[in-house]
């Protein structure tokens, strides 16, 4: 036997609105944070460009597709192993261009020529219509700039 109505009490209907203030605090600290530390993460880079010597014929042949623009320390240009003038170059690369639009240029530059110069030949190939761009470094100087960058690394 039972004793009480015969409808049932209804509790609390559920809650349909999603609470967005733990998302927004999470968000905005997260925002807090990369704004502190992006900064700190691009002013750190330090960047010891390995030697280069003025490519000689002991040097590894380039690839079909590919041409070598080498500046030593002297500033002196090189195509190819041969010394040339910065219009000289300018030619050989509109050259290159109209031959193969996706040849790239390799830059070899002197760990000393400034960074004006190797900004300078990267313009003058991207003028010239040629994209494609990489940085030959010697193999010994970067197993060397391994080494100093695991024992100077924090522990």
């Amino acid at each position: 036997m039972s004793f009480g109505r015969l409808e049932k009490a209804s509790g609390n209907p559920p809650m349909s609105d999603i609470n967005v203030t733990p998302l927004v605090d999470v968000m905005l600290v997260l925002l807090v944070i990369f704004i502190i530390t992006a900064p700190l993460m691009a002013s750190r880079l330090k960047l010891d460009l390995p030697k280069a010597p003025t490519p000689d014929a002991s040097a590894s042949a380039p690839q079909p597709d590919a041409v070598t623009l080498a500046i030593d320390a002297s500033g002196q240009w090189h195509w190819q192993d041969e010394a040339v003038t910065e219009d000289e170059a300018r030619r050989r690369l509109q050259q290159a261009a109209a031959r193969n639009a996706d040849t790239e240029v390799q830059v070899r530059a002197d760990t000393t020529v400034p960074y004006g110069q190797i900004v300078r030949l990267i313009a003058m190939a991207q003028q010239a219509g040629l994209a494609r761009v990489g940085f030959v470094t010697d193999a010994a100087t970067a197993r060397e700039l391994q080494l100093e960058g695991a024992a100077t690394a924090p522990r």
